[in-house]
């Protein structure tokens, strides 16, 4: 019998597996339980597997596994599910925390309580200079084959290509992302955001998520990436409000670090059998 529990940030959802005081899922099994148990008709449902331990550098550690298999580096409303499950079970206190994960030991934040929590993580600094890949000044590549579009590059703890867009109501995401998510210049792929800027400097996102191969309601990574693009281009500030499918995230730059907060919600905890 294994224990998991169910969570959501905007409605980007999480099977969470608790390994806190031992290993449940041998880690040779653990991509075939995420293709398994991810999936929304034969499964439990859920955009990813996240499997909570314990970190020798830090409060708590998160390995997360996606419906193709695959292992992400980082999520950033998977962690602030991390973070609300490890909260109620006791492990970490209100207050600040440290998760490791494959891409760096991340600062948390806890504001409130029970599925009015709201999390706060420091994103790191984004990376813009991408050696693999070829980019004009601006941190941008252009490929004709991409019907003109403009993308700029950005790797927010995992890679993101940022498109703005006068119309994000009516495009054919998946016709639009693929050729970009599997363009070579990235070699292991990336997850691909189409952004509106209001005239008072609001982001409306939609993100086409590597691992997952099909548009989410939220993704954490991708609103960092379109904040951090956007305001590099002088299209916002530096506190942005970000409107994604599920829900807001806020995003803060300061000093060249970027800062998320947004909620974490309990949906339920069952057993597999």
């Amino acid at each position: 019998m294994i224990q998991f529990t169910k969570l959501h940030g905007n409605g980007n959802d999480f099977i969470v597996i608790d390994e806190y005081n031992g290993l449940v899922v041998p880690d040779n099994s653990k991509p075939g339980f995420a293709e398994k148990y991810c999936d929304r008709r034969f499964g439990i449902g859920a955009d990813g597997v996240i499997f909570l331990s314990v970190s020798v550098s830090s409060d708590i550690k998160m390995k997360l596994f996606q419906p193709d298999r695959s292992e992400a580096e980082m999520c950033g409303n998977g962690i602030r599910c991390l973070v609300r499950y490890a909260m109620d079970a006791g492990y970490i206190s209100p207050g600040t925390a440290m998760v490791e994960t494959m891409a760096g030991v991340l600062p948390v934040e806890v504001k409130g309580q029970g599925n009015k929590m709201r999390v706060k993580v420091n994103m790191g600094k984004p990376l813009f200079n991408r050696e693999d890949i070829p980019m004009n000044g601006e941190g941008e590549f252009i490929d004709e084959t991409l019907e003109d579009m403009q993308v700029s590059v950005v790797n927010t703890g995992v890679p993101h290509a940022v498109i703005f867009v006068d119309d994000l109501e009516s495009i054919d995401i998946d016709k639009l992302a693929r050729p970009i998510r599997y363009h070579f210049v990235f070699p292991k792929g990336t997850n691909v955001n189409f952004v509106n800027v209001t005239p008072d400097g609001i982001l409306n996102v939609r993100t086409y998520e590597r691992g997952i191969e099909g548009e989410t309601l939220s993704c954490g990574t991708g609103s960092v990436a379109a904040a951090v693009i956007a305001h590099r281009l002088g299209r916002t500030g530096n506190v942005v409000t970000v409107n994604t499918l599920g829900g807001v995230l806020n995003i803060t730059i300061e000093n060249d670090f970027a800062f998320m907060e947004g909620p974490a919600v309990t949906v339920y905890n069952g057993t597999i059998p």
